[in-house]
C-alpha cells in the first residue's frame, strides 16, 4: 500500500533523529510500533467480523453454488471421490461416536479395565460394493483409453493420407 523502500526508511529515520533527538528516539519508535500493532489488530478484527457476517448471511454458500455451477465436472468428481472414500473406509465411525455421556450413569470402577475395541472385521457387503466400484471404475478407464486410442489412430490415418497427398502434389510439380 505505502511501498516504502530502504532508502525512504533511512531518510525518515534521519529526519526523526534530527527532529526528535537521540534521547527520545527509542520512545518514539516504541510508540509507533504500538500504534502499528493496534492498527493491525483492528484490521484483523474488522476482517474477522466481515468474514463472520458473510458466513451468517450465506455469502459463502452462494459462492460455493456459483463455483459448482461454473465447474460441474469438478464438483461431480468431488462427490464421486468422497463417495468412493467413504465406501473404501474399512472402519466407519461408530454409531455412538459424538454422543454425550449419561450424567446419571454410575461411575466405572477404578480397577475395571475398559473393553478392548472390537477387531475390524470387514463387512462382506461393503467388500462386494468396493469390488463393484473398482470394477466399474476400471471398465470406464479402459473404455476411455480405447476411445482415445481410436481417435489417435484416426488422426494418424488422416495425417498419413494428407502426407501422401502432399507428396503426390510435389511429384506432379517436379514432373511439370
Amino acid at each position: 500500500m505505502f511501498d516504502l523502500g530502504w532508502s525512504e526508511l533511512m531518510v525518515i529515520g534521519v529526519v526523526a533523529l534530527i527532529v526528535v533527538g537521540p534521547k527520545d528516539l527509542p520512545m518514539l519508535f516504541r510508540n509507533v510500533g504500538r500504534f502499528v500493532g493496534k492498527a493491525r489488530g483492528m484490521a484483523r478484527e474488522f476482517t474477522r467480523a466481515m468474514n463472520d457476517a458473510a458466513d451468517e448471511s450465506g455469502v459463502r454458500d452462494v459462492a460455493k453454488t456459483f463455483k459448482t455451477a461454473t465447474n460441474p465436472i469438478g464438483s461431480a468428481m468431488d462427490g464421486v471421490r468422497d463417495a468412493a472414500k467413504s465406501m473404501t473406509d474399512i472402519n466407519p465411525p461408530s454409531k455412538t461416536q459424538g454422543l454425550k455421556e449419561d450424567p446419571g450413569a454410575p461411575e466405572p470402577k477404578a480397577d475395571a479395565k475398559p473393553d478392548p475395541a472390537p477387531a475390524a472385521t470387514p463387512d462382506p457387503e461393503r467388500e462386494a460394493q468396493k469390488r463393484k466400484i473398482e470394477a466399474s471404475t476400471a471398465r470406464a478407464a479402459a473404455e476411455r483409453q480405447k476411445r482415445e486410442a481410436d481417435r489417435a489412430a484416426k488422426r494418424a490415418e488422416e495425417s498419413a493420407a494428407k502426407a501422401a497427398e502432399l507428396e503426390a502434389a510435389l511429384k506432379k510439380e517436379d514432373e511439370a
